[in-house]
């Protein structure tokens, strides 16, 4: 590595995790990440704005764009759509939360690698579909669930979701962060083909498949463990109330 080349501009995602980890809000950690690396790199404040303003005026779209699927998932819920999922899910015997997210991180990951990144997302496929289809799959093996088991559902429902789309789409060769480390390492001398830098995340995203499918596979017995440990009153007191459900 040349010796001429500041790191200093990286300390955006030391930033980043830092902030992540002590789960400061998201939002600010990413404008305090770049005004960071920004002075770190010293560029004139005209010049980051004209760049702030020049992605502004690229992705003016974006808000129509995410708030229209919004909108319609909004409609779906209000229509029953969580509980028809979870109705659903509930009449196949064989299917527990653990098997059903196996099967999305493998249909998530698989489309993702071919370039079908918006088939997912949590707005639009974890909270009104995947989660309440886990939920009802618990509820048809363990009974009643507790607060707390809901919300380890969702989490993990969400999880899934996350490592399918992150590891997937690393696959896929015209995926942005893939042309930006070629475009990177061209510009430093090495020649790398963005296929070649796509065939090379397939084994890391195996990987990722193979212990979070180990994870999930061992959710249904930990669940039903929390759950027989959980007090009575606990359970009971968690449950909502009669005319009191959102």
């Amino acid at each position: 590595m040349p010796h001429d080349i500041s790191l200093w501009p990286l300390i955006g995602v030391a930033i980043i995790v830092v902030g992540f980890v002590l789960r400061f809000h998201p939002m600010l950690v990413v404008i305090i990440a770049a005004m960071g690396t920004t002075l770190a790199a010293a560029f004139p404040p005209l010049q980051v704005l004209a760049v702030i303003g020049t992605g502004f005026v690229k992705t003016r779209n974006l808000a129509v764009i995410l708030l229209l699927p919004l909108a319609v998932v909004g409609l779906l819920e209000r229509h029953g759509l969580r509980q028809h999922a979870q109705t659903w899910i509930g009449k196949i015997r064989s299917a527990t939360a653990g098997r059903l997210l196996i099967v999305y991180l493998a249909a998530r990951q698989l489309t993702a690698a071919v370039g079908l990144t918006s088939l997912g997302g949590h707005p639009q496929m974890v909270r009104p579909l995947l989660a309440p289809m886990a939920e009802g799959a618990a509820e048809t093996r363990l009974g009643t669930l507790n607060e707390r088991v809901r919300h380890k559902l969702r989490a993990f429902a969400a999880a899934t979701d996350n490592v399918g789309l992150f590891f997937g789409e690393d696959i896929f060769v015209a995926f942005g962060a893939i042309v930006l480390m070629t475009t990177l390492l061209r510009e430093a001398g090495v020649e790398v083909e963005p296929l070649h830098v796509a065939l090379w995340g397939i084994p890391t995203a195996t990987a990722a498949f193979l212990i979070h499918a180990f994870r999930l596979s061992r959710l249904d017995a930990a669940l039903a463990r929390e759950l027989a440990q959980a007090p009575p009153d606990t359970e009971a007191g968690l449950k909502p109330q009669a005319g009191t459900e959102a």
